[in-house]
């Protein structure tokens, strides 16, 4: 077993302890949503073979798909050339990645001068997430 220190001490965190994550899905490579992780975060991550962020609004780890059952479950984990930027290879259950009810975050697309939506609402996030 490694040492955790070790790892983790060659990811360059930002200054406030955070790196960028991009979730991608291993078997189509559609790029399905940015989010952000600490180190325990990305320790729970490859500790439970579930995607874990690290939530800037609410200051809490967060369990991708705890609420909607739409987890990211882990295939691998990639570190980019300058060691500041995390890729998680996942398989997304359930088809959603977005709290918008869409398969990726990324569904606008510039057209023209003006973001246009390209992508369908897969399920209404009323019924993923509650109207409270």
């Amino acid at each position: 077993m490694t040492d955790d220190r070790e790892w983790l001490g060659q990811i360059k965190w930002s200054a406030d302890g955070l790196v960028p994550a991009i979730a991608q899905d291993a078997d189509s490579h559609d790029v399905l949503m940015v989010a952000w992780m600490n180190r325990d975060a990305l320790q729970e991550t490859l500790r439970l073979g579930c995607a874990v962020y690290w939530s800037r609004s609410r200051q809490a780890l967060w369990r991708k798909g705890e609420q909607s059952g739409n987890e990211q479950e882990i295939r691998e984990i990639r570190l980019d050339c300058d060691n500041d930027v995390i890729l998680l290879k996942v398989e997304q259950r359930g088809g959603i990645a977005c709290h918008t009810g869409r398969r990726s975050c990324f569904h606008q697309r510039l057209d023209g001068g003006q973001w246009r939506t390209v992508e369908p609402v897969l399920q209404d996030p009323g019924s993923i997430y509650g109207s409270g």
